[in-house]
């Protein structure tokens, strides 16, 4: 049974769920793209025959989201304090640079190891780990 999805939201963790067990016999279209049942028509056509189809759109945001680095996942705030990390300074140091507490500092490095998934294994030193994933994706 082919599918064919009119969604007001153009969302990739949707399509994605849409197409995970594979594209033949599936669209995701946007209700406000489908200007007329001739559009809506061929893309059921498609479907039926086996094929895809989904909203360019979409698409540009699926390719956005591929490209987004796990560094994006980090406020603002929290990539500043990583960079100073980086430069080799202390907590406190961070703190003075960017004139915030060190237990300030502190919650913002626990949001860091959170959102770059650094396990708290002993074998690992996160901070080390971090400050490796911010230099080889900031290069």
């Amino acid at each position: 049974t082919g599918v064919v999805v009119l969604s007001q939201y153009a969302e990739p963790e949707y399509a994605v769920a849409l197409f995970e067990q594979g594209s033949s016999g599936r669209a995701y279209l946007l209700k406000e793209k489908v200007s007329d049942l001739d559009q809506l028509k061929a893309a059921i056509e498609e479907v039926s025959s086996g094929g895809s189809v989904v909203d360019p759109d979409v698409v540009d945001l699926l390719v956005a989201a591929q490209k987004a680095t796990t560094l994006d996942r980090l406020t603002d705030r929290e990539t500043e304090v990583l960079a100073e990390i980086a430069k080799g300074r202390s907590n406190a140091g961070v703190g003075e640079a960017l004139f915030i507490s060190e237990g300030a500092v502190e919650k913002h490095i626990g949001s860091i190891f959170t959102k770059l998934d650094l396990s708290g294994e002993e074998q690992t030193h996160r901070r080390v780990r971090a400050v490796l994933q911010y230099l080889a994706e900031k290069g």
